[in-house]
């Protein structure tokens, strides 16, 4: 069974030994480094490519929202995972617009933290449910949220529509019958019309714009893993 590769960023060594004596335990996840800072991360992401990076927002000499493009455009297969103390709107947005993947509160359970970097890992939206409250308000609210310059082609309408249900590239082949490769090449062409960094941002676009089949805007921002 191939490992879910993680590198943990969190400036603070208790939280951080923490962290990694309980992924120790975990057969299906590898932790591959350590970091107390977003250089120390920068460093360490080039050099071990991890699968998922479990990044703290505040910490010294570089924080974690300065950290999340530059590792996006150094790592940009790993998947981000933040882990925080902060629940406060700017950062929560700033951190989804840069590119996390996921946003989990450091009041999680061990066993929400284990099923966020499981579901990050394979490219699914996990957020805390607390953000999620966040990210529902923040739909029925007037945003940046980017319009797209190039219409989107019917069966792009169709992924997106997956997308916003949560759903892994993996499950939307299966559900379109194509290759996943296929998926795959559709959400980057998704995320370049409509000018947005991840699928967190285009899931919040399709519920918006109602390009969903779920009944309502907080059914599909809820549902998301």
């Amino acid at each position: 069974m191939k490992k879910i590769r993680v590198l943990a960023v969190d400036d603070q060594p208790v939280v951080l030994e923490g962290i990694v004596a309980i992924l120790s335990y975990q057969s299906d996840i590898e932790v591959v480094g350590q970091a107390e800072d977003g250089i120390q991360a920068l460093r360490l992401a080039q050099r071990t490519r991890p699968d998922v990076i479990l990044l703290d927002l505040v910490m010294p000499r570089q924080d974690g929202l300065t950290t999340i493009p530059m590792l996006r455009a150094t790592v940009p297969e790993a998947r981000i995972l933040v882990l925080t103390s902060y629940a406060d709107n700017e950062r929560v947005f700033q951190a989804i617009k840069a590119g996390a993947l996921g946003y989990l509160l450091k009041d999680a359970t061990w066993k929400q933290l284990l099923q966020a970097i499981r579901d990050v890992a394979e490219g699914k939206v996990s957020l805390h449910p607390s953000i999620a409250l966040k990210l529902i308000q923040e739909i029925n609210e007037p945003s940046e949220i980017s319009t797209f310059s190039e219409p989107l082609t019917p069966r792009e309408k169709d992924t997106l529509r997956l997308i916003a249900r949560g759903l892994s590239n993996q499950e939307i082949a299966r559900e379109l019958h194509v290759h996943e490769r296929t998926i795959a090449k559709k959400v980057s062409s998704i995320l370049q019309k409509l000018h947005l960094a991840n699928r967190t941002q285009a899931a919040l676009y399709a519920v918006r714009e109602g390009i969903t089949d779920l009944p309502d805007k907080k059914t599909a921002l809820w549902d998301l893993p």
